[in-house]
Order: C-alpha cells, then structure tokens, then sequence
C-alpha cells in the first residue's frame, strides 16, 4: 500500500524558481560573495517580494521536489558504495544547520532533519511536512538552506560547483521534452 508522503501525490510546484534560488545562493558562497553583494541581495529581495500567495505555495513545494531528488541522488551515489545516505549526509547537514543560528533557529532544525530523511527514505518532503499543519515563517530560511546544504554536498561530491543545478537542469528539460511530445 502506497503511503500518502509517496512523492506520485505531491505537486511538483515551480521547481525552476526554486532552483534559481539555489543556485544563485551556490553561485555566491563560490564567488566569495555570500551576503556581501547588494546587489544580489536587492533582486532576491524584489523576487520573493513579487510573489503571490499562490507562487509561494508552488515556491515551497518546488523546494522541496529539489530536496526530494537531491536526497534520491545522494541515496543512489551512497548505496553505489554499500553507505546508507542517512548516515553520510544527515549528521553533517545538522551539524552544517547548527552553524547558523543567525538564520536558523534550534527549534526547526529536527523538522529540517525530518524532511532529508522523509526524502532519503523515498517520501515528498513537502507531504511528509503538511501532515504537521502549515508552513511557518520560520522555517522559510532553513527550508532554502536545506535544498542549498543538499545541493552543496552533492557538488562537493562529484568535485563539480554546477553538477546539482546542471543535475536538476538535465532533469526539467527532459521532462518537458517528454510532455510537449505528449
């Protein structure tokens, strides 16, 4: 029996805004820019400002489709080599989170872990997550951490700073080349 979390009963949401997102926040830690730029600072501001309710809902859920495939990446690269990914990722992703209290406040750190393993174990994070009612402002910020933390690894892995983005990339554009084909 399938699990109401099985990721064929989550919407997708805009998972290319989502990726913009990240990968903008890569493209900053690698270029030594991470919140010194103003200007990048300003756009993301105008970004997240223009958005309705309904393109934050698509927003969020397009996070975590990333955190879904990113974890599914990571579950196979780790099972390639008999490793269990809970294991390898999520201690240094708490670790990683507890790094940041600035932007990460202690108490949403177990519902951040609780959405890498739901996705580690083959769950929709954002599904796993609605069980427990609404998003909350709080969790914004370390929802984008954790989709740019997952990124991070995975790039750090394959030694290559554009391999999740171009991961993702290579995954949207054959989706989309399968459904206009349709």
């Amino acid at each position: 029996m399938a699990s109401s979390c099985s990721p064929e009963y989550a919407p997708a949401g805009d998972v290319g805004a989502a990726l913009m997102v990240v990968d903008s926040q890569l493209k900053a830690i690698y270029d030594g820019k991470a919140e010194t730029d103003p200007e990048q600072r300003q756009l993301r501001e105008q970004f997240m400002a223009s958005l309705g309710p309904d393109d934050v809902d698509d927003l969020l859920d397009g996070v975590c489709t990333l955190i879904y495939m990113f974890m599914q990446w990571l579950r196979r690269a780790y099972e390639d080599h008999d490793r269990d990914v809970i294991e390898y990722v999520v201690p240094s992703f708490v670790a990683s989170l507890r790094m940041m209290p600035k932007s990460i406040r202690p108490e949403v750190i177990p519902t951040m872990t609780g959405l890498v393993v739901a996705a580690g174990t083959g769950l929709s994070p954002n599904l796993w997550r609605k069980q427990y009612g609404d998003w909350t402002g709080a969790e914004m910020n370390p929802l984008e951490a954790t989709a740019f933390l997952l990124a991070e690894h995975i790039n750090r892995l394959t030694d290559d700073h554009d391999f999740a983005t171009r991961m993702i990339t290579n995954a949207l554009s054959h989706s989309s080349r399968g459904a206009s084909s349709a």
